[in-house]
């Protein structure tokens, strides 16, 4: 069984920085696509980053493309996203989620991600 356990969210100014991290257990992580969405309220979640199986390739939404970094370490069974310029209009909750079909970025789909964390807030005052 897989799981994926998100944390770093929090409160912060505009213009601060967060790191979430999402530690994989239960199947071999390094083999599989992994990805950051978000949900603020009232709206659909959306994607925000994702990164294959060695790191060698990401994708970013425009929206966060330039502000946010996706990386992962193996060896920590761990997938991060360092968010800095952080505005209001970034507050949501962030979801890891896994891909276990695909080694490579594939989609932005929602539906390609079998797995998913519980997800972390996060919130930024203006």
């Amino acid at each position: 069984q897989v799981q994926l356990v998100e944390s770093g969210g929090g409160l912060v100014q505009a213009g601060g920085s967060l790191r979430l991290s999402c530690a994989a257990s239960g199947r071999t992580f390094s083999s599989d696509a992994m990805a950051w969405f978000r949900q603020a309220p009232g709206k659909e979640r959306e994607f925000v980053a994702a990164i294959n199986w060695n790191g060698g390739s990401t994708d970013y939404a425009d929206s966060v493309k330039g502000r946010f970094t996706i990386h992962r370490d193996n060896a920590k069974n761990t997938v991060y996203l360092q968010m800095n310029s952080l505005q209001p209009e970034d507050t949501a909750v962030y979801y890891c989620a896994k891909d276990p079909t695909s080694r490579n970025l594939r989609t932005r789909s929602t539906s390609a991600f079998a797995f998913w964390g519980q997800g972390t807030q996060v919130r930024v005052s203006s």
